[in-house]
């Protein structure tokens, strides 16, 4: 089992919580997280060896920054390359994580995130890609919000909050299973039911006009409509 987190998830308590049931954690750190290097430890002072993330890989200065080449998600399928530096450190009241500093390689901004994960046999590469997974999970929260009412919640008990959010994502299940004919290349929740919509139209007007190619079907429909007609 793998978590992906954001920094808003950075806290000890959950990343203790994370490593005692035994699983995987990818998770964006604060700038201000307190690491140690193995490297430095070696060299600095035991006062000196706790310092902030930013701080930490600042004094890492013979880590050498290496190119990571991935494509975006999108329809276009565009190349993005980033500039990623790795070591292994301590997170304070953690453990034993690695740590990974990276960057958009053609807008070096500033904007560095910095990336811990608790499984020693995963690479920098890995670390990323598993990171860059989570956006995923950001969209579909979007998409319930946006379109199926994950927040018009109008109970206060626990158990029936509970019971929304789970038909908030059978409804979600649902709307991606898309009934026999209907296209399945539809990716927008929106525009999902709209597909739906067109198809039930489609199939009536085609049982409606499937007898009229038949061998006598305009005879057939004028029988029946005539005397419709009639008592008008």
């Amino acid at each position: 089992m793998i978590v992906l987190a954001d920094s808003g998830y950075d806290d000890k308590k959950i990343e203790n919580a994370i490593a005692h049931t035994h699983w995987h954690v990818i998770i964006s750190l604060r700038k201000t997280r307190s690491v140690k290097s193995e490297r430095l430890s070696l060299t600095t002072p035991r006062s000196r060896a706790w310092c902030h993330l930013t701080t930490c890989f600042r004094n890492h200065r013979r880590l050498k920054w290496t190119t990571m080449r991935v494509l975006t998600n999108g329809a276009k399928r565009k190349r993005m390359e980033f500039r990623i530096r790795h070591t292994i450190g301590t997170l304070r009241y953690v453990g034993k994580v690695q740590l990974v500093c990276s960057e958009a390689k053609r807008r070096p901004d500033g904007r560095r995130k910095y990336l811990a994960c608790n499984d020693r046999k995963a690479t920098a590469r890995h670390i990323i890609l598993g990171y860059r997974l989570r956006w995923a999970v950001e969209l579909f929260h979007k998409d319930i919000k946006l379109h199926l009412g994950l927040e018009d919640v109008a109970t206060s008990g626990f158990d029936a909050v509970q019971s929304h959010v789970h038909w908030v994502y059978c409804a979600y299940i649902l709307l991606h299973m898309s009934p026999p004919g209907v296209p399945a290349d539809v990716k927008s929740i929106g525009a999902q039911p709209r597909r739906i919509r067109e198809h039930l139209g489609h199939k009536e007007k085609r049982r409606i006009l499937q007898p009229l190619t038949q061998i006598g079907g305009v005879q057939r429909d004028q029988d029946e409509l005539r005397p419709a007609l009639a008592d008008i």
